[in-house]
């Protein structure tokens, strides 16, 4: 997926989960945060920030920038939610990836209610099999291993318990980390932030349903799926 109009800016602080401050050539300015998760390893004060300029075309924006991605050290990470599912549904339409258990895709439909959870995707094959997947972006690294949760999810631990219903029901079931940065060796459970999502993940896995994760190359205007790779449960 691209973005159009980036500049890079110097973060200066996070008031609250929507909004930080940055400097853009000296400037200081309010932009949009992308995401509402704490990203405290990453919004660090003077770090390199890259935003998207909406300034040209305000519709009805309050703030005429979205803060997009970060450099931490060496990595460029993409920080925006709503990426995750975007790139997701790129592949899958274009068959750059096969899920397990799945012939090519004849239906990808988002935002699909089952039981008392919205799943990010229903999905159907050439045979007649349905599923669904849910999808996890994820930010939090420590020395090239990818880690998920940044911080505790009672709503993650609710989604995997009902796609293990799922997968009960006749149903594929997946769930599909996106990793927004390249490079990391594997992906594994934060257990020390939440071990119940952790508990919940290695239960669901013994249980059928797929755990996968899929690294991203990171550029400040482009984010692309590139592989796959480990989850070490």
């Amino acid at each position: 997926m691209m973005y159009k109009n980036i500049v890079p800016a110097k973060f200066l602080s996070r008031p609250n989960r929507f909004v930080a401050n940055v400097k853009i050539k000296g400037i200081e300015t309010a932009v949009h945060v992308k995401n509402t998760g704490r990203c405290r390893e990453l919004l660090l004060p003077d770090s390199t920030v890259y935003l998207e300029d909406f300034s040209e075309n305000p519709r009805n924006r309050k703030l005429m920038y979205d803060l997009i991605a970060v450099e931490k050290g060496d990595l460029l990470i993409n920080m925006d939610s709503q990426a995750p599912n975007k790139v997701v549904r790129e592949v899958l339409e274009n068959g750059v990836i096969q899920l397990p258990k799945m012939g090519r895709l004849t239906l990808i439909r988002p935002e699909t209610v089952f039981g008392d959870s919205r799943f990010d995707f229903y999905i159907e094959d050439e045979n007649g099999k349905k599923g669904f997947i849910e999808v996890k972006g994820v930010t939090l690294e420590n020395d090239g291993i990818a880690a998920f949760p940044d911080a505790p999810t009672e709503r993650g631990v609710k989604h995997i318990n009902e796609l293990i219903t799922a997968k009960n029901s006749g149903y594929s079931a997946y769930i599909l980390f996106v990793v927004q940065m390249s490079g990391m060796k594997y992906l594994i459970p934060n257990d020390d932030t939440h071990k119940a999502f952790g508990d919940a993940l290695r239960y669901a896995h013994s249980s059928g349903v797929n755990v996968l994760a899929y690294e991203c190359k990171v550029e400040p205007n482009r984010l692309n799926i590139t592989g796959e790779i480990s989850v070490k449960l």
